[in-house]
């Protein structure tokens, strides 16, 4: 803490403060020589500056120092700034070229989700400002010429651009700040005055620089156009939540890819709906959510926005029937991209052959009708595995399709073999093959473990009904919800279990699994399309009876276990790694 030459009780009121370093000035510095003071006092790896006149809301620091881990280049992050009534005052700030600078977002609502998705910015606010402590010492600091303010915190992030350095504005970091309570508000006297005067500072020692920046008057969505390389839109069924289903995951790690490669992703969720905990999660990520009350409806965005688009990605065949001729129609220049997530006709066709029912088989010919249509129409279709690729080639050998997998971080076995029981399945019922599979453990599959270990149990972590809770309960399975993180579970547990009987697609539920360490016992139906060898990074059965006894053989044979183990990382690295989907994505839009 920094007093600046305060003239009342404030340095010993501070003093008295358990743990409060206390810098006092002997006579008034301003905010440029009271930053560097600090900072040059200062020991931690990261400076974060915080105005007097504002007040912190939960998690605001640890959502800027969260911006470095996502962004390699980061090199200053800014908070979202609000004023005392609610009104949004800045979402990062743009600088035109006569070195004037506007404040993104000002008076707008701070809820609406184009304000709350990580972006670039030229410069955010010194009031709630973190940068790390070597870039500051390497840049100089604020530059003393502004003393005692204003211009300084733009000064540091074009220091910070110079050096190759991006800056960011963290939407979740919100900061309440009294502007102008500090200092005199009036532009002619008092603080403000050095506004202008500083303008000028930095107009002659940015000169260059600024020859580069928008002219005064370009439309503001012009100027944010050009810190971006592009508009993608992604539609599916509903938002993405990832302690929801695998799915989610997968779209949201593309979604990031994207992101990470300067584009700028918009989710638009068919049902119009989000969360405010997604909006706030995904727009942490730097993406912007199309929503109601926001976006009245998407053909109607497309029709004023598609122009500007580079690639629309429709997942499902539901929504891509829906929204591809919008697309053609008023996106003339963006690709249309068609992703499966799985081939909805082949689970259906399989579920209608295991079941016999002749209304399920005639829906399965529907769903591959409008299916085919669809990949035939588009510029390039996704699938999930090779063996769905290879049904394409020959299905409809002149469409474009590319394998985009599941996309999984290897997380690595964080405990080994020794104290391990029990099966984890990992779905929610809501899924016709998840809800197969729970009945299946509930009437055969845990009966056949408890002959061979009468104190086994197999914990279910997804969205379970009420009624069909208690009726699986009741079977002696643990159902227990939603598992927001599920790298605890995957520590304890002996195996993962799969007894999928009809689907299509790469499972999720064995991917996060395996990028755990941990071994699958799974269905051939489970495993198919992932490259997996029975005995070797997995165990495959396919009755209740051999998923028993690959339960007791993982369970009395360590080698075996540690051995799958290790290899269902490497297959996980191999084929299902961030850059394999990088590549299929770039493809598809470049």
């Amino acid at each position: 803490m920094v007093d600046d030459a305060s003239q009342d009780n404030t340095a010993a009121t501070l003093a008295a403060i358990p743990g409060l370093r206390l810098l006092s000035n002997e006579q008034n510095l301003g905010f440029v020589g009271s930053c560097n003071a600090g900072a040059a006092a200062a020991r931690g790896a990261f400076l974060v500056f915080l105005n007097n006149d504002t007040q912190v809301t939960r998690g605001w620091t640890e959502a800027l120092l969260r911006c470095f881990d996502r962004h390699p280049d980061a090199g200053i992050a800014g908070s979202q700034l609000v004023y005392p009534d609610g009104r949004l005052q800045e979402a990062g700030a743009w600088v035109f070229s006569d070195a004037s600078a506007w404040n993104i977002g000002r008076f707008d609502s701070r809820r609406n989700p184009a304000m709350r998705y990580s972006r670039k910015v030229d410069y955010v606010s010194g009031a709630s400002l973190a940068i790390p402590r070597d870039l500051f010492e390497e840049l100089g600091g604020f530059d003393p010429r502004y003393a005692p303010g204003y211009y300084e915190d733009t000064d540091l992030g074009f220091a910070a651009r110079a050096a190759n350095r991006s800056v960011w504005y963290v939407p979740d970091s919100v900061v309440i700040h009294a502007e102008g309570i500090s200092s005199a508000g009036i532009v002619e006297s008092g603080m403000k005055r050095f506004q202008e005067i500083n303008r000028g500072k930095f107009a002659e020692k940015w000169r260059d620089a600024l020859l580069s920046q928008p002219t005064p008057g370009t439309g503001l969505a012009a100027v944010d156009r050009a810190h971006h390389r592009g508009n993608i839109l992604v539609v599916d069924t509903m938002t993405p939540d990832a302690s929801r289903d695998s799915g989610s995951l997968r779209i949201i790690s593309m979604m990031r890819l994207l992101v990470g490669e300067g584009w700028h992703v918009m989710f638009a969720p068919d049902d119009g709906h989000a969360e405010e905990g997604a909006i706030r999660d995904l727009g942490s990520l730097g993406i912007e959510l199309l929503v109601k009350p926001w976006m009245a409806s998407l053909p109607a965005w497309l029709a004023a926005q598609g122009h500007d688009l580079r690639a629309a990605i429709l997942c499902r065949h539901t929504v891509a029937d829906q929204y591809a001729g919008f697309v053609r129609r008023h996106a003339p220049k963006a690709k249309l991209i068609f992703d499966t997530v799985d081939l909805h006709f082949l689970r259906e066709e399989r579920a209608a052959e295991r079941s016999g029912n002749s209304a399920l088989a005639r829906q399965a010919e529907t769903t591959r009708r409008h299916e085919l249509a669809l990949i035939q129409r588009a510029d390039t279709t996704f699938v999930v595995s090779e063996y769905e690729r290879d049904m394409l080639a020959r299905l409809v050998p002149s469409a474009r399709v590319d394998l985009l997998s599941n996309i999984h971080e290897v997380h690595g076995r964080q405990a080994g073999y020794a104290g391990r029981r029990d099966l984890l399945f990992i779905g929610g019922f809501g899924h016709p093959p998840n809800a197969d599979a729970m009945r299946w453990m509930a009437s055969e599959i845990l009966s056949e473990l408890r002959l061979l270990d009468p104190k086994v149990q197999i914990l279910i972590a997804g969205d379970v009904p009420e009624g069909e809770r208690r009726a699986l309960e009741e079977s002696g399975l643990v159902v227990l919800g939603r598992v927001p993180d599920l790298a605890p579970l995957m520590n304890r547990v002996l195996a993962s279990i799969a007894p999928l009987r009809f689907g299509a697609g790469v499972k999720g539920k064995v991917n996060m699994s395996m990028s755990h360490g941990l071994p699958v016992i799974g269905t051939t139906v489970a495993v198919e399309g992932m490259r997996l060898t029975d005995g070797v990074d997995v165990l495959v059965a396919d009755d209740a009876t051999a998923m028993a006894n690959a339960y007791s053989r993982l369970a009395n044979d360590e080698a075996l276990w540690t051995g799958i183990s290790d290899l269902a990382l490497e297959n996980v690295r191999k084929h299902f790694s961030a850059d394999a989907a990088l590549a299929a994505l770039n493809r598809a839009i470049l």
